[in-house]
């Protein structure tokens, strides 16, 4: 199955070229594809506040390679470089708050570097390391694709209708996807009739890049509002909930794209089975619940113009990012490392006790 979805992968988001990161610039797509090139990690954390790079494992990649392009810039700068690199780690980390990937990656190239004997070595070092969060990532991504297909085969066999929530493909990721890559291995297994995409106000990744990635390899995918989903719920069939995480606490409580709450009440009530698709990098064992997250909220001007252009009324707005789907609405969360059904403290300990899966 590996080689059916390696040969199904067609998109990408970010490229590493040694000097520089090229991003695809998500805000624009699916109208224009065009590739941005930074040299700075304040370009690479400008890259993340704007949304040129969003996804959670997909940030905390371009993070890693903006350490690189940090370490390198510090280096020729002369001095105790090491030292000042603390400054390019706080801006990158202060780039958005909730996505722990972020700070995984962060965390993994600081201690890569605390670990190098030879500073002569030390960039080449972290190179290697921001590349292999790269890579494992996307072979993350095709262990959880395997893994999902088969959880849904276990429960309810093939001719699924499921609805998805933002974008969970290879834009948002190292490659292949999360959520979006167990749908794109289901639909390969013949497993998938239709897909509902929420479209996901306010930015529309739904609209713009789920419904994109999937058009794009023929999968059948309807696009609607989000408001519609309980509705679609009733009507249509659907037997899956699949969605992302930005950060899993100890506990089992999810963080996603704000709208995923609701569609795990709706699910609950529906009888659909609700799956989260996330790297084991995405748990944040160090948060006991969904209460301790934090929140991002973005400018209200997100929601009240359109383009530029003031479309609401002359009104303060709540934009939250994110929301928090407790534990007890969750049927599967699906890892690399494998999965937790019905999660649950004990159960998110015994997963990330485990070795990683093969």
């Amino acid at each position: 199955m590996r080689d059916r979805l390696l040969a199904a992968e067609k998109v990408k988001a970010i490229d590493w070229q040694g000097q520089a990161l090229h991003l695809l610039d998500q805000r624009i797509l699916p109208f224009e594809e065009q590739w941005l090139a930074y040299t700075t990690a304040d370009g690479v954390a400008q890259a993340i506040r704007d949304m040129v790079v969003r996804g959670a494992p997909a940030i905390g990649i371009a993070a890693a390679y903006g350490v690189v392009l940090a370490a390198r810039a510090r280096q020729a700068a002369g001095g105790d470089w090491v030292a000042a690199l603390e400054q390019d780690f706080t801006l990158l980390a202060n780039s958005r708050p909730t996505a722990v990937n972020l700070f995984w990656a962060l965390n993994r190239m600081r201690d890569r570097l605390a670990r190098c004997q030879d500073r002569a070595d030390a960039l080449q070092t972290l190179e290697d390391e921001a590349i292999a969060i790269h890579e494992s990532d996307r072979e993350a991504n095709l262990t959880m694709a395997q893994l999902g297909v088969d959880a849904i085969r276990r429960h309810q066999g093939n001719a699924q209708t499921v609805l998805t929530h933002c974008n969970t493909g290879a834009l948002a990721t190292g490659g292949f996807g999360t959520a979006l890559g167990v749908i794109r291995a289901a639909w390969l297994e013949g497993m998938i009739e239709q897909v509902y995409a929420d479209e996901t106000r306010p930015w529309l990744q739904g609209s713009r890049l789920t419904a994109w990635e999937l058009a794009n390899e023929g999968i059948p995918v309807i696009l609607n509002v989000d408001s519609a989903a309980a509705h679609i719920m009733k009507t249509k069939g659907v037997t899956w909930v699949i969605v992302g995480a930005d950060r899993i606490t100890a506990n089992g409580d999810v963080a996603n794209k704000v709208g995923t709450y609701q569609l795990a009440v709706n699910a609950m009530h529906h009888g659909v089975r609700f799956m989260v698709v996330a790297p084991s990098s995405t748990i944040d064992m160090e948060l006991a619940s969904g209460d301790d997250i934090p929140i991002e909220e973005r400018a209200g001007s997100e929601l009240l113009e359109v383009g530029g252009k003031r479309v609401g009324a002359n009104v303060q707005a709540f934009n939250p990012v994110f929301d928090v789907t407790p534990a007890d609405l969750i049927d599967i969360i699906v890892t690399e490392k494998g999965i937790v059904e019905r999660p649950d403290a004990t159960k998110m300990a015994q997963l990330m006790c485990r070795k990683r899966l093969h």
